[in-house]
């Protein structure tokens, strides 16, 4: 066979060769890169740090909630007046070690909340909620040591407006949050409702706001209300009583919005 007729045999098959090996790298790193990327955020749910919360779950869908807040691993999370930590632990062990959760209840809720922040400090001492700092702060004069990536607040925007809270205005924390989350970042807030028309009428007497004025309020600040969710809903509340009166305490129905600072 002649050289020239062996080469152009030969030649075909090489390119093939090389062809086929190309596709199986190129296979390999498009099959690598996910993987190598991937960064899921954890199934805190059964974690046993939180045993004690996890019969709370079927009524306060905290699981649920931190899901709908986007909350992932490395994020800072400001949890504003978080009562027992039923949802700071949640985000505590989300965010995991490279995030922080900042507690923090109003000096003037503070007060009336005791011993509320001295046990959350106590088991911010302690592995696995190491994560997570305490803080105090003037209700009128909303800061946080960092850019966020979300603000959250369950049960108690309404009431900042009422006499023992120093009767700040929501514009007034609504302004103070937008500034202090990161763009992009959110804006969670959950309460009880109140009648449609009631405004903030009732927040100091029933312990509800109407869902309506939430809405216009934040979205006055800056914020794009992003998504609702009726995870708290409960249609059977009639909305006249108080909060606190055992025929409804437990089962009221709460509203749960999701807003957003414009990332531009």
């Amino acid at each position: 066979m002649t050289r020239p007729a062996l080469v152009a045999l030969i030649a075909p098959a090489i390119a093939a060769a090389l062809a086929s090996g190309c596709a199986r790298s190129e296979t390999a790193k498009e099959e690598a890169t996910p993987a190598a990327a991937a960064a899921p955020t954890p199934n805190v749910a059964a974690d046993p740090a939180r045993a004690a919360d996890v019969a709370k779950d079927a009524t306060r869908k905290g699981p649920e909630i931190v899901a709908f807040a986007e909350v992932k691993p490395g994020q800072k999370v400001f949890d504003l007046i978080p009562g027992g930590g039923y949802f700071t632990r949640l985000f505590s062990l989300t965010v995991g070690p490279t995030g922080k959760v900042y507690a923090v209840w109003p000096d003037e809720y503070d007060k009336v909340s005791k011993p509320d922040s001295d046990t959350m400090r106590k088991m911010a001492a302690a592995a696995p909620f190491t994560n997570v700092v305490v803080l105090t702060q003037p209700a009128k004069a909303f800061s946080a040591p960092e850019p966020l990536d979300l603000v959250f607040t369950s049960q108690n925007y309404h009431d900042y407006p009422d006499p023992f809270m120093g009767k700040v205005d929501p514009a007034v924390l609504n302004a103070a949050v937008f500034k202090a989350l990161k763009p992009g970042g959110l804006y969670v807030i959950i309460d009880h409702a109140g009648r449609p028309g009631t405004g903030m009428t009732e927040t100091d007497t029933l312990h509800r706001i109407d869902v309506a004025t939430v809405k216009n309020q934040v979205t006055a600040a800056g914020f794009v209300l992003e998504a609702e969710s009726p995870l708290l809903a409960n249609p059977a509340d009639p909305k006249t009583a108080d909060v606190f009166n055992k025929s409804i305490r437990g089962k009221t129905d709460q509203f749960i919005l999701k807003f957003r600072k414009p990332a531009g």
